[in-house]
């Protein structure tokens, strides 16, 4: 079995999108409705990949509180992605935001 990894690279009170919260929950995750924070998507965000995907992906997050990874600056530096930036086995999507739908469009086509 081919497992996938996704990176969620990020500061951890940051939004998690920049998108505003809102009840149409676009970003198919409910339990972190209106806390807006990368600290709270994250765990939901694991939840319901798991939920959807199985042992299938593995879900990891790179927090840049403290100090940024070589690799992620020389990503900045090169793509200027928006924050939080979304790695698909390493590679860099164009995703910007913690969503279950917008990631799971980069999963399923591995599967």
């Amino acid at each position: 079995m081919t497992q996938i990894t996704i990176e969620v690279v990020g500061y951890t009170y940051r939004p998690c999108s920049p998108f505003p919260c809102d009840a149409e929950r676009s970003c198919g995750l409910d339990d972190c409705y209106q806390k807006e924070s990368l600290s709270f998507a994250f765990p939901a965000l694991c939840d319901a990949l798991k939920k959807k995907y199985g042992n299938k992906v593995k879900v990891e997050l790179v927090v840049l509180d403290k100090e940024v990874p070589d690799r992620i600056k020389g990503l900045v530096c090169a793509k200027h992605p928006p924050l939080p930036i979304i790695l698909v086995n390493g590679e860099l999507v164009p995703v910007g935001a913690v969503s279950v739908p917008r990631i799971s469009a980069y999963i399923n086509p591995l599967l």
